[in-house]
């Protein structure tokens, strides 16, 4: 279902367990003006990461390697795009919505939004990460649902944002002491860089709640961990109140919120991504390792850091909810 792959080449399930090699279409093309993924790239050479010297071709280059490792992550979910036509270090934008026509690579999923109902942005193929590329984005953030129910989450997203004076041990520990809760109500927990500063643990669920529902409950999971430690964790976002702390943030649940797409670049120097960890690789602070240079190889050696994920797939219950009570 991931037009634009190779049909021999299946992209890699989220769940899947093993590796597979680089798509013989990943090789660089020899010229740069050459198209992408049948992609015809305006300003090719413009260099978007300065201090990298990085350019719009080897960026599409980059998803080009890993669009089968990205791809399933977004399938079917609608978009927030973070687009910087100049390069990171110039004017940057969010785009939701869209009112131009989208052609075969980037499809459009019609939400209602207040009175109204708009069109975002989504893509399932190689092509359409390489329009992507093309219209100057470098962040892909995805919503926790995705089509035909998308009023029904099939995820929750954690996310803790560390304020100023916080160490690499007590994000750690803070992404321990998440996982034995959620573990407490036999739920997965899966971890990944931001590409930042932080840490994203995403709890994979059964798509069967509303999002009012699974925001609520996503609260609840922080407000005890809060109650446990209110030295060290906070849940709300004033960051007067952050100072030493780590904010869980659990508002990435809310209708019409985002988090930014495992295998994402990010609009800021050093060409970072956020990338799907195994547990034991919180040994080493990784938050900024991964970039455009070594995300394609990490991918052919490793096995998928989160091939269980589809088998920790489990539904949000009131019983859950009254154990954080």
């Amino acid at each position: 279902s991931f037009k634009g792959l190779r049909e021999d080449k299946p992209a890699i399930e989220i769940g899947r367990e093993v590796a597979a090699p680089l798509p013989q279409s990943a090789r660089p093309a020899a010229n740069q003006n050459d198209p992408v993924a049948g992609i015809k790239l305006t300003h090719p050479d413009r260099v978007l990461y300065p201090d990298q010297g990085i350019t719009k071709v080897e960026l599409a280059h980059y998803y080009e390697q890993i669009a089968d490792w990205i791809l399933p992550h977004l399938e079917g979910r609608p978009l927030t795009l973070v687009r910087c036509p100049e390069g990171h270090h110039r004017q940057c934008f969010y785009q939701r919505h869209t009112r131009d026509a989208v052609g075969d690579a980037i499809h459009a999923i019609s939400v209602r939004e207040k009175r109204k109902t708009v069109q975002y942005l989504s893509v399932d193929s190689l092509p359409g990460l390489i329009t992507l590329v093309q219209m100057g984005v470098l962040e892909l953030h995805t919503w926790g649902s995705r089509v035909p129910r998308i009023e029904r989450p099939d995820r929750m997203t954690f996310d803790l944002d560390p304020g100023p004076n916080v160490s690499w041990d007590e994000v750690k520990a803070a992404a321990a002491h998440l996982r034995a809760r959620l573990a407490e109500l036999d739920l997965g927990a899966f971890v990944k860089t931001t590409g930042a500063k932080g840490l994203h643990i995403v709890v994979p669920i059964a798509p069967e709640q509303t999002w009012e529902y699974v925001k609520d409950f996503s609260r609840s999971v922080a407000e005890s961990l809060v109650r446990e430690a209110p030295e060290r964790y906070i849940a709300t976002m004033s960051k007067a109140k952050r100072h030493g702390k780590i904010f869980i943030d659990y508002l990435r649940n809310g209708r019409t919120a985002s988090a930014v797409s495992a295998y994402s670049t990010r609009a800021r120097s050093g060409a970072t991504v956020s990338v799907p960890l195994r547990w034991q690789e919180l040994d080493k602070d990784l938050r900024d390792h991964f970039n455009i240079k070594n995300v394609p190889e990490r991918v052919t050696r490793l096995r998928n850091p989160w091939h269980d994920y589809e088998t920790a797939r489990r539904p949000l219950t009131t019983k859950l909810l009254r154990k954080l009570s």
